[in-house]
């Protein structure tokens, strides 16, 4: 109540005259507004009846009127509505009282708890820097996993894609990372995905002391695109707010994919033209936007770590958006079907897998060691079929024949049980422990 009361005796009052546009189009979701010169990025609100308002936020203008997009349904919408302007234009909420909720796309909250009431604001696009701004990696991250913290060895403040077809096991692998690894704050953006998903996530991960420390920022697939992209924005704001803070933030988002989407179906409404497979340039610009957002910074001394799902569509690997983000990242992890019907869990190809830099953050020691697995298991993946079926002989390649030879051990080291932690430290000791025990 007090924090209510204070907030209000701080609001500056504006006595100037409320401004408001009509609504004059609508048309498959997109609106025309006249009479309300309104900046792109700005959220306003649509009065209709004895209703609630709705809320829409502004995509662009034509011929002397401005277009937005609704948040929500188009029911009960009428011609000549009055819209008016509310908020921040071109700025999200942003603070410490976002800790510990779940909120949607645009800040309000989700998990039953009390109103937030936010008073500092982050451009939705984030604050450019230069690029010597961002230092480089050199700590390395502790993903929970072990053939991630022992083979693909990432860093604080890198971006990593957990690329792979659907029903492959991305959703797992996060959440496991998301249980295991370290860090200040952690900030979950579930874009686009299920809405059974966001509740098991919050019922799993908003629970015991990291509810203190964690954000979930949530829009389901049902929601319309522009809440969705509003939704990446906001998750990404708030890790740059709390990187500004010098913190080492973990910003997880679920999935890269659905914000691309989101961002194709906007650029097609404006008629934008599309280009690779139906993307049109737009809709792949701010993927690269959004990615380039996290990292360290030496300004303030805190990183944001990166962690990106990339749907691979049809488990094509040269998919637009996952070359893309392939291009883009420091890292990519990629989940391979075939292992997954095998039954390992998680699906890891370690061999398509990359960390960019791994080299600079571990021990020649153990990049040896790592570089060693990657090429025995390579190797019987290359031979798997001539092994199975008997026409390889024994002694033709002495590569092969070790690869055969610790197969079982090589495949049970990629296994972990899901929700299960192993930390960087056990990680590498199982590495050492695995090639000193087949020497």
């Amino acid at each position: 109540m007090l924090n209510i009361l204070e907030e209000i005796s701080e609001t500056r009052i504006d006595f100037l005259p409320i401004r408001y546009g009509l609504l004059t189009s609508c048309d498959g979701g997109l609106l025309e507004v006249s009479g309300l010169p309104a900046p792109v990025g700005a959220m306003c609100q649509i009065a209709h009846g004895n209703a609630s308002a709705l809320s829409a936020e502004v995509i662009g203008f034509r011929n002397g009127r401005t277009l937005m997009m609704l948040l929500g349904d188009t029911v009960m919408l009428r011609p000549g509505a009055r819209v008016r302007l509310t908020g921040h234009p071109g700025m999200l909420p942003v603070g410490d009282t976002f800790l510990g909720r779940a909120v949607d796309g645009e800040g309000k909250p989700i998990d039953g708890g009390a109103a937030l009431h936010p008073r500092q604001f982050w451009p939705a696009g984030g604050v450019r820097t230069g690029a010597l701004d961002r230092s480089p990696v050199r700590l390395p991250f502790d993903t929970g996993v072990r053939a991630l913290n022992a083979l693909t060895t990432f860093g604080i403040g890198q971006r990593i894609g957990i690329m792979a077809g659907s029903g492959v096991g991305k959703s797992v692998l996060l959440d496991m990372i998301a249980t295991g690894a370290e860090a200040e704050i952690v900030v979950v953006g579930l874009i686009g995905e299920r809405a059974r998903e966001v509740s098991d996530f919050v019922e799993r991960h908003m629970t015991g002391t990291k509810r203190k420390s964690t954000v979930v920022v949530a829009v389901p697939a049902d929601h319309a695109p522009n809440l969705r992209l509003r939704g990446a924005q906001l998750a990404t704001s708030l890790a740059e707010h709390f990187r500004a803070q010098g913190r080492k933030v973990l910003l997880i988002m679920d999935s890269l994919t659905r914000v691309a989407h989101a961002a194709r179906e906007i650029a097609l409404l404006l008629g934008e033209p599309g280009a690779a497979r139906g993307y049109p340039p737009s809709a792949l610009a701010t993927i690269t936007k959004l990615v380039e957002r996290a990292g360290n910074s030496a300004a303030s001394g805190g990183a944001i770590t990166g962690l990106y799902t990339v749907l691979a569509d049809g488990d094509n690997q040269d998919d637009p958006v996952v070359d893309t983000a392939r291009s883009i990242l420091d890292g990519h992890v990629v989940l391979s079907r075939d292992l997954a019907q095998r039954g390992q869990y998680p699906a890891i190809d370690i061999a398509a897998s990359l960390s960019r830099v791994m080299a600079d953050i571990v021990p020649q020691e153990h990049s040896a060691l790592a570089r060693e697995f990657r090429s025995l298991s390579a190797s019987y993946e290359t031979n798997r079929d001539l092994v199975l079926m008997g026409a390889y002989r024994a002694g033709a390649d002495s590569q092969l024949d070790r690869a055969i030879a610790m197969h079982d051990a090589l495949a049970e080291f990629l296994c972990q049980p899901a929700r299960s932690t192993v930390s960087l430290a056990q990680s590498v000791a199982d590495l050492n422990g695995l090639f000193s025990h087949a020497t």
